[in-house]
């Protein structure tokens, strides 16, 4: 499976038979450009536009937007919910936690989580093979809860996502902190980013990595 960074929290997780894209975005609210791409399967953590946008994907993708177990094509999905804030979703609602497992690889996307995960939601989630996580803060956890909720899961491999960029819309997204505060945490300041991740069962690191994209 390889897995390519769309931008913000969208992601291309490619299998040999299906592909996946987590959160398509708007670009004329992020402010960057998506990718002409196609997909056999979408998921979307909430009905934000900078992560439903699904009129971007072609194909006849199908939408997986919601709290549940699925199958779709070969593809497990299991979708817990949780809150977009810390304050039991009164000020930005709900999100959806997805658990993917694609041939073999166990990948957690946890869309635009806002608050801390209790030891029940974190033991639903199980063994983490990759795990998405928003690190920039205001609208999600910022990158010290990251680095928190990064100790408690204990995944093999973890991509940072939903963080600042000078490139991004920064009327909506500049208070966003940038991926620079998350990496200095853990001690990641010269992290080489990459274009493509390729990720098989058999090669799953032993301990947790950081892989950034470009």
């Amino acid at each position: 499976m390889d897995i390519s960074y769309l931008g913000h929290a969208s992601f291309r997780f490619r299998g040999k038979k299906t592909t996946v894209v987590t959160d398509p975005f708007d670009p004329r609210m992020v402010g960057t450009k998506f990718p002409k791409i196609d997909a056999d399967i979408i998921t979307v953590s909430h009905h934000h536009e900078d992560h439903n946008a699904i009129a971007n994907i072609s194909g006849n993708p199908f939408i997986v937007d919601g709290p549940g177990e699925y199958e779709i094509q070969g593809v497990r999905f299991i979708g817990l919910s949780s809150f977009h804030d810390n304050n039991k979703g009164k000020d930005r609602g709900e999100n959806t936690i997805f658990a993917i497992e694609l041939d073999g690889v166990h990948i957690v996307h946890l869309g635009d989580l806002g608050e801390m995960l209790s030891e029940k939601t974190r033991e639903k989630l199980g063994t983490v093979d990759v795990l998405c996580i928003p690190v920039g803060g205001v609208y999600t956890i910022d990158e010290k809860q990251a680095v928190e909720l990064i100790s408690e899961i204990e995944p093999s491999i973890v991509i940072p996502m939903h963080y600042g960029r000078p490139d991004i819309n920064q009327e909506v997204f500049g208070s966003l902190r940038p991926l620079s505060s998350f990496l200095k945490l853990v001690g990641q300041e010269q992290a080489q980013p990459v274009t493509k991740l390729m990720v098989t069962k058999d090669k799953i690191p032993d301990h947790t990595q950081i892989v950034i994209f470009s």
